[in-house]
């Protein structure tokens, strides 16, 4: 286990994915019956900007730092709002130093009657989570691999919610790992929603994982729906770090789709390295 999130923490991978997070959960909450939030792969939950690993990628400014200097546009700014309330929530008025990782902004976003399952092995990273979530009847930190959880904790006894795949990719096998094991969730709970990270190195690979999840959505009865996002910072180069991201959303909210075309245009330019970034939204064929 050599990757550190910290280095990455609040950089436009974590912004748009955790924008993607918080719009989904959000849509959750509309109506009153109880849903579970199942985070795979949570990690530490908080991370120090001002740590050494984050000056030393210096990921955040380029990231989440942009994005809370930029201004949006009226129709933007509701969608966009209430992730950056969050985050502002973890820091004092008016300054960064910190930022909370998927399971606290999943935390952040439950009400009384909901709860969270957040797995995390990496012993560091357990021990920061525990920390962040200590006494916190609403979550339950689990020592447990996460795709060995993945399968074990569908369907939840809420019937309602959302399970989270974010995983480090240090695996060579790990795009297939993710396709498998998604597999055997959905089969056990395809009514669930499901939101999949997945870094843009390998278009191969890539394009086969989101051909792989479309085609088990569509086989489904009834039929799932999903939904392609990737959103690049600047050209990907060779052995360069990572500039592209992206996600799978399976059965997302049907305003999704329609909100992130007026969220995404507006994080181009704040978001851009060396220029203004690219998006690419569809619906994957199998």
């Amino acid at each position: 286990m050599n990757y550190r999130h910290a280095f990455h923490a609040g950089g436009f991978a974590d912004v748009i994915k955790h924008i993607v997070l918080v719009r989904m959960l959000t849509y959750l909450q509309e109506k009153p019956a109880a849903f579970r939030v199942i985070d795979t792969h949570a990690g530490a939950g908080r991370y120090d900007l001002t740590g050494d690993e984050a000056k030393r990628s210096g990921e955040w400014l380029t990231g989440i730092a942009r994005v809370m200097a930029a201004r949006f546009s009226e129709a933007a700014q509701p969608l966009i709002g209430p992730y950056l309330d969050i985050i502002r929530a973890f820091n004092p008025p008016g300054e960064l130093k910190a930022y909370p990782g998927s399971p606290l902004i999943a935390r952040a976003l439950l009400r009384p009657q909901d709860r969270l399952t957040a797995c995390e092995i990496e012993k560091s990273a357990h021990r920061q989570l525990i920390d962040a979530l200590r006494r916190d009847t609403q979550a339950r930190i689990v020592d447990l691999d996460g795709w060995t959880a993945l399968p074990a904790f569908v369907p939840p006894n809420e019937r309602r919610g959302l399970v989270l795949i974010d995983p480090s990719f240090e695996q060579k096998d790990e795009f297939e790992t993710l396709a498998d094991g998604f597999t055997e969730a959905y089969a056990k709970w395809p009514t669930g929603s499901y939101l999949i990270w997945y870094p843009v190195k390998s278009r191969r690979m890539t394009d086969e994982l989101a051909r792989h999840v479309a085609a088990v959505t569509a086989e489904s009865r009834p039929a799932g729906k999903c939904l392609r996002l990737e959103f690049s910072a600047a050209p990907q180069q060779a052995g360069g770090p990572l500039t592209s991201t992206g996600l799978l959303m399976v059965n997302p909210p049907w305003t999704l789709a329609g909100e992130l075309k007026t969220i995404l245009p507006e994080l181009e330019k704040p978001l851009g390295q060396g220029g203004a970034a690219r998006f690419r939204l569809e619906t994957p064929k199998p």
